[in-house]
């Protein structure tokens, strides 16, 4: 009875499940420790998904695995955020090949398309049937990403998201099958990447950390990996966007991605993505720009039920203490602001060209991603979608 009492009155942490790779690799050149800890695997057939203009800086190291008697195919077919029809007609290659390993080395849509790869081959579920139940997913090649983007945060995480134009919505797929054996995170594979793309990965990075964070289902360990994320994007993506060659800021930007990344899985994000998906589904937005534009009107929003820990993101992201806790996340949302005028990202929804007679259709479809919505910190109804957009607007 005393204890049941002492249970009630103390804080509860809310439950977390993490699910991150077997095996983490962080640190430049690693790409090349993965070819060598590729041949000890004992695979034979490795189906490589990657970008065209990765091809020749990865060509040389795969073509060692030739050498020892290691076939590999290489698809360069991914271009934009991917469509479950992508998914499916490279799947039908990989089988083809008879692949008994699948890697991703590219951005987000490279890794989500690899990784929903390797936990189909060898099933015949259909699309139909994992958009109703991802629990069908099941793995028995091996997987592994490299990223080459410091932003989606895929390869650490359970999630791979699609666009399904029957539904015009973005589908998460969430299964521990999309979890890697190994990923490695070489952060000099994203010096080339443009400045603009490095902006919008490095806020989708971002967003990550802060939604983690300030979440109804935040839990003490992802605490520690999100503000940590949040200080080292922050305080660093300023100088990897206006130096993509200053590889110790590519290093902190890469690993503040990867903390976010494993906040994935076990919290997830909340109301910028849900209310970011439309954005991109219908007006093909990337996505980090679509997160990165709401990102302070919803953070605004949420500001009164979660004071002191936007106080706390404001400390991370450097800025100094105002005079009370709401002043200081008040600098924090104005030091995200300054971020995206020194990006030249669009700051508002009318310099995407999209009118306010959009907005309720938008707001209808932000109110569908209830994955999402139910971990705000602050209750999102169909008419509060709409005063974001419109504050946005």
């Amino acid at each position: 009875m005393q204890l049941t009492k002492l249970i009630e009155k103390s804080e509860l942490v809310n439950d977390i499940t993490i699910q991150n790779p077997s095996k983490v690799v962080f640190g430049n050149k690693s790409f090349f420790r993965f070819a060598e800890d590729f041949e000890k695997t004992g695979c034979r057939k490795l189906f490589v998904l990657t970008i065209s203009v990765l091809k020749e800086k990865i060509e040389n190291e795969l073509a060692k695995l030739n050498e020892v008697g290691i076939s590999v195919l290489l698809n360069d077919e991914i271009k934009d955020e991917p469509l479950f029809e992508d998914y499916e007609r490279i799947l039908k290659q990989a089988r083809d090949f008879n692949a008994d390993s699948v890697v991703g080395i590219g951005g987000g849509s490279v890794l989500d398309t690899a990784k929903l790869i390797a936990a189909t081959i060898n099933n015949t579920v259909s699309v139909s049937e994992i958009i109703a139940d991802n629990s069908l997913l099941k793995r028995d090649v091996y997987l592994a990403c490299l990223p080459t983007t410091a932003g989606t945060g895929s390869e650490m995480s359970p999630n791979a998201i699609f666009f399904d134009p029957e539904s015009n919505l973005k589908i998460g797929v969430i299964s521990p099958a999309l979890v890697t054996d190994a990923t490695y995170i070489d952060p000099e594979l994203t010096i080339g990447v443009p400045p603009a793309v490095t902006a919008a990965t490095g806020l989708d990075a971002l967003t990550h950390c802060i939604e983690a964070y300030v979440n109804k289902f935040a839990h003490p360990h992802t605490d520690l990996l999100a503000l940590e994320g949040i200080k080292l994007i922050g305080r660093n993506l300023k100088r990897a966007f206006d130096n993509g060659k200053d590889i110790a800021a590519r290093e902190k930007v890469a690993l503040g991605s990867m903390y976010g990344g494993m906040c994935l899985g076990p919290v997830n994000t909340a109301a910028v993505h849900a209310l970011a998906y439309p954005l991109g589904s219908k007006y093909k937005i990337a996505h980090g720009v679509s997160n990165a534009l709401l990102l302070p009107f919803v953070m605004e929003y949420n500001l009164q039920e979660a004071i002191e820990k936007y106080a706390n993101v404001g400390r991370a992201l450097g800025v100094s203490d105002g005079m009370d806790n709401e002043e200081t996340a008040l600098l924090g949302i104005e030091k995200i602001r300054e971020l995206i005028r020194h990006f030249g990202i669009p700051a508002k929804l009318s310099q995407l060209n999209i009118p306010n007679i959009e907005i309720e259709e938008m707001a209808y479809s932000a109110m569908k991603i209830q994955r999402l919505l139910k971990n705000n910190v602050r209750e999102i109804t169909l008419m509060n979608a709409i005063y974001i957009y419109m504050k946005a607007s």
